[in-house]
């Protein structure tokens, strides 16, 4: 939302030389290297704490070409004739085909909001390095078992045309959606959008699949209904950034405050009690809002926090969602 900022910083990078294209290069190999190697990692240490609790060997109900009947539509040049229904046919006068259940397979997609503001961080931790770990572990979790993934990366308030990367499995399919987050710069200034990311999402996600929305829902009015919209038909996980410094502001006294998105400054006190308690109280009720629109979505929310540790932030959202389901089977 704000960053602080630093003169000695800003004239420190002023003065600092030009980057060779040589050492850009050398700097892209040793990142793509990096990922290699933090994805060996996951595997070796996060993956196997997780196996069991997020997995793709089970029946879904996405469609596909198995044995129970999902839904109908028209005919397309290209179908398989064997799988024409007659008897629909004749009674609409038009071509329709069936479509069927498909076992063991999930398709999920990452609705990625790469804002200015998911550019914020406090600490030694951005909410965008939070966004990038959990896209990785994630994908990586369901590429284990064939499982294919896609990604819908935001393109600025300026941008009507989302970044979209077909859903795919494999671990190279992992790489290139890794690789094209890096390669996405912020979104240019503006109000975050958030509801046209939404709604670019619910068009090329055609199959019922499960979609990862990571934000931090910064954004202009109008996304609620859009998310609802999505979540009645995809099963939908919302998943929060937050930074601390967002909720609350330390005594830091007279500081110059800059708005990532619009560029906007602003000259404030910290010091002053009364300013920080109008701070955390605007912050609490916008967690109450937030609260209430992901209930009237019927959405789940998973807040990642950028001071603490994502692996148990997930076995903890695990575990809550398996407890939800098996008490969802005992009422039934």
């Amino acid at each position: 939302m704000f960053g602080r900022l630093s003169a000695r910083r800003r004239r420190q990078a002023e003065a600092a030389p030009p980057v060779p294209a040589a050492a850009s290069a050398a700097v892209a190999a040793v990142g793509s290297k990096q990922t290699e190697a933090l994805l060996r990692r996951l595997e070796w240490t996060v993956a196997r704490r997780l196996d069991g609790l997020l997995q793709g060997d089970y029946r879904t109900l996405f469609r596909g070409f198995g044995l129970d009947l999902a839904d109908l539509r028209e005919y397309r040049p290209g179908d398989d004739v064997r799988h024409i229904d007659w008897n629909v046919t004749a009674r609409l006068q038009t071509p329709h085909v069936r479509e069927f259940q498909e076992d063991r397979d999930v398709s999920a997609w990452f609705v990625l909001d790469l804002s200015g503001s998911v550019e914020f961080g406090s600490g030694a931790v951005r909410k965008r390095d939070l966004l990038t770990d959990f896209t990785a572990v994630i994908a990586l979790l369901l590429t284990r078992y064939g499982n294919r993934v896609g990604a819908v990366l935001y393109g600025g308030a300026t941008d009507n045309a989302a970044t979209v990367i077909p859903a795919r499995s494999g671990r190279r399919q992992l790489l290139h959606v890794l690789d094209r987050m890096h390669a996405t710069p912020a979104a240019c200034p503006g109000d975050t959008r958030l509801r046209d990311l939404l709604e670019q999402a619910r068009a090329v996600a055609r199959r019922r699949s499960v979609v990862f929305v990571v934000s931090d829902f910064i954004s202009a009015t109008g996304w609620q209904a859009s998310l609802g919209m999505l979540a009645r038909r995809h099963e939908v996980v919302a998943v929060r950034l937050v930074d601390p410094l967002e909720l609350a502001l330390p005594d830091l006294g007279l500081v110059v405050l800059q708005d990532a998105e619009t560029a906007e400054q602003i000259f404030v006190d910290t010091h002053d009690p009364t300013f920080r308690k109008r701070f955390a109280a605007a912050a609490e009720a916008r967690e109450a809002e937030l609260h209430q629109a992901f209930a009237r979505a019927g959405v789940q929310c998973l807040t990642l926090s950028t001071y603490a540790r994502l692996d148990l932030a997930l076995l903890n959202f695990t575990r809550q969602r398996r407890h939800r389901q098996g008490t969802a089977r005992g009422g039934a």
